[in-house]
């Protein structure tokens, strides 16, 4: 089994994968940024690894090359990398972390000979202390060379792999970010909303996490029809209405996410689709 790293791109997520898999008794190679600087702080956060500003053939005195660029970076940093390791990438093993992108975007290393795929944590990496990766899904596609390995790491790790069509990664991912990004900005909209009638961001919070919380361990218990709660879940259009008439008073961007918000609700969440869409159309009024 593959065993040497080399990271490309020691980010957030890449530092905290090569810490990990550093500590599982993984040996770490090169460890890559833009600057000796970066490159520097990358390997001492990792505890391990040369570090190296910008690609160079030594990337490959390890069997797995991991990238963990940004997303617009990934095509260029292949085609650099193949320049870099010419015919050496024949049976080596790349990865990269996009949850997003598939390893199609690794085809100048495929076409070198290498074993290309990649290994997605579904997981938030603030930067800010080590995420918890136990029992975290890892997305994981590629070559089967490369599943077996990504599949490893992501076992190694705590995480549970599964295999996912390259195809269907945007959806995948758009999946991931409706709950880690665009959830925080509903969060945020909602403490706002109690700041602006009198609640300090404290209090806001403070009555905000606990109903989030419990929605959340209502929906692993109970499922979704189960922990849905509040006016539409009832059918009170009334309130909801009234819900409207008040976000008039907001940006507009209030208003239209909670009519947008409400028809998903409706969309996923009612046994009875066409009544609650037709009555609910009826309570969100005209924008």
């Amino acid at each position: 089994m593959a065993r040497t790293l080399s990271i490309i791109g020691a980010g957030r997520v890449g530092r905290t994968l090569g810490k990990r898999l550093h500590k599982l008794g993984w040996r770490i190679a090169a460890v890559v940024t833009r600057s000796r600087r970066t490159a520097r702080a990358a390997a001492r956060a990792i505890g391990a690894g040369t570090p190296h500003a910008g690609l160079t053939p030594q990337v490959l005195a390890a069997d797995v090359v991991l990238v963990t660029t940004p997303d617009g970076a990934l095509a260029d940093v292949a085609k650099s990398l193949a320049r870099a390791g010419a015919e050496k990438w024949r049976g080596k093993l790349a990865l990269h972390t996009s949850g997003a992108l598939d390893r199609s975007v690794l085809a100048p290393l495929a076409r070198r000979g290498a074993h290309t795929g990649s290994l997605h944590p579904m997981q938030t990496f603030s930067g800010r202390g080590l995420p918890h990766l136990k029992g975290v899904i890892f997305s994981v596609e590629g070559d089967s060379a490369a599943q077996k390995v990504a599949k490893q790491i992501a076992r190694e790790l705590g995480g549970v792999p599964v295999a996912i069509r390259g195809k269907s990664k945007p959806a995948y991912h758009a999946g991931g970010t409706i709950v880690a990004g665009h959830a925080l900005a509903l969060v945020e909209s909602a403490a706002q909303m109690l700041m602006k009638v009198g609640f300090t961001r404290r209090r806001a919070a403070q009555a905000l996490l606990p109903l989030i919380r419990q929605m959340l361990d209502n929906y692993e218990r109970l499922g979704p029809r189960g922990a849905w709660t509040g006016p539409l879940s009832r059918g009170d259009y009334a309130v909801v209405s009234k819900h409207v008439a008040a976000l008039r008073g907001y940006p507009r961007e209030f208003g239209d996410t909670y009519r947008a918000l409400a028809l998903l609700s409706a969309r996923v969440l009612s046994a009875r689709l066409g009544a609650t869409r037709k009555k609910l159309t009826r309570a969100l009024g005209r924008q």
